[in-house]
């Protein structure tokens, strides 16, 4: 093209920039310029929910071991439209992907166990029933659940089988026009306060889903103790013996793993967001931190590899925010694959225990004390590392889905 082209000379004019908006050190990259007003309004409301009712009782409840009150949080929850706020009708929210996503990320960024709760109510036990149920079920537990007044559990991890449910013990047998269930469940969060549950059993026909009103008798839910990570969230163990259920009770919609492993994919896109949110806490506690500890007469944040740590976690921080800001428009767009949500919750929950780590070095001795979130939040990742697949699990996802070989057995 000739340099005296019109065309040439018109976009070769130089207009005056418009002034770059300052350096925001907690949104480096502007990601806030992708949401949506609506977005900003629900994320603002679940941060000011958090620092009202978690962020000043937090410490103390993880040092107890304990979650007072679940109850009246989870009402709480409800009537902000957080549980089960992906979901349509039936009292739920109908909110974007991306909105829950950002729900996720602000109750994670107070607490992983505060995320738990509100996973496992929406994105499993409500989810299940939701896609899989018959109206009747859908009728009966879902708008409960969405307004935090009946509390879900979701069963399928059993003692010896948690990266292998195929190989479930749990058992549910027809007897006349009843069905029988036998079996026990493992690190089920909410067992011991909900009101139901949605319990994967082996049948003759496959594995099934079942809805169990937990004053059902024969089930009891013991809450675990003495765990050292997510200790402010209740954990149980399902014993189910004898449990009979009428014949509708079973989920009409669904058979084989295909029904528990569509609802840990759903979930598991919430933790992408929520390990974000942990990591964030960190990041910002550690960068007011090294701008406020003096050491050899001056901010610690003002020698260089300092400064270094800080910029990495930064980096990485951002980039699993874009990634799961990605991940929830194709879950919008309805293109969320399966191994995409691998993709984000192998990245970033490994990430985010990388910069929790990196800021307990930059706290120091401090970094140690539940004064300060850093040590709470490291802990409670290495359980989100674990469920809903473990980092092992997330990598023959993907080795599979990369090679086109099944490396699983």
């Amino acid at each position: 093209m000739s340099s005296k082209s019109p065309k040439f000379e018109k976009s070769a004019k130089s207009e005056k920039p418009e002034k770059l908006p300052a350096f925001d050190p907690f949104d480096p990259l502007g990601i806030d310029d992708l949401l949506e007003p609506e977005d900003l309004a629900v994320r603002d409301t679940v941060r000011s929910w958090a620092a009202d009712r978690v962020l000043p009782h937090i410490a103390e409840w993880f040092e107890a071991g304990e979650l007072p009150g679940i109850r009246e949080l989870a009402k709480e929850l409800g009537g902000i439209g957080a549980l089960g706020m992906s979901l349509s009708g039936y009292g739920c929210a109908g909110a974007s992907a991306v909105q829950y996503g950002l729900a996720c990320l602000e109750l994670e960024a107070a607490d992983s166990g505060i995320r738990s709760l509100v996973s496992v109510q929406g994105s499993l036990a409500m989810y299940a029933i939701h896609r899989f149920g018959s109206e009747e079920q859908k009728q009966r537990w879902l708008p409960g659940m969405a307004a935090g007044d009946m509390i879900g559990c979701f069963g399928l991890t059993e003692p010896d089988h948690g990266s292998d449910p195929a190989s479930m013990r749990t058992y549910a047998k027809r007897d006349g026009g009843d069905w029988v269930l036998g079996g026990r469940k493992m690190w089920i969060t909410n067992g011991s306060v909900a009101g139901v549950a949605v319990v994967w059993a082996q049948t003759e026909e496959g594995i099934r889903g079942f809805v169990v009103p937990t004053d059902a008798p024969g089930f009891s839910a013991p809450e675990i103790r003495h765990k050292w990570s997510l200790r402010a969230s209740v954990t149980s163990e399902l014993i189910l013996d004898d449990v009979r259920l009428p014949a509708d009770a079973v989920l009409p919609d669904v058979t084989g793993l295909r029904g528990p492993l569509s609802c840990l994919s759903h979930a598991r896109y919430g933790i992408v967001w929520g390990a974000m949110g942990a990591a964030r806490t960190c990041f910002e506690t550690a960068v007011d931190y090294a701008k406020t500890r003096e050491q050899f007469g001056r901010p610690i944040g003002g020698f260089q590899l300092t400064q270094a740590k800080l910029a990495d976690m930064a980096v990485e921080l951002h980039k699993g925010i874009l990634l799961a800001h990605h991940l929830g428009r194709r879950m919008d767009a309805g293109r969320l694959r399966p191994e995409q949500v691998s993709f984000g919750k192998l990245n970033n929950v490994r990430e985010a225990i990388d910069i929790c780590r990196t800021a307990r070095t930059i706290l120091g001795a401090n970094g140690i004390s539940l004064e300060y979130p850093v040590m709470r939040h490291a802990t409670n990742l290495e359980s989100v590392l674990t469920y809903e697949g473990t980092v092992e699990m997330h990598q023959l996802v993907l080795g599979k889905a990369l090679t086109g070989v099944d490396a699983f057995r």
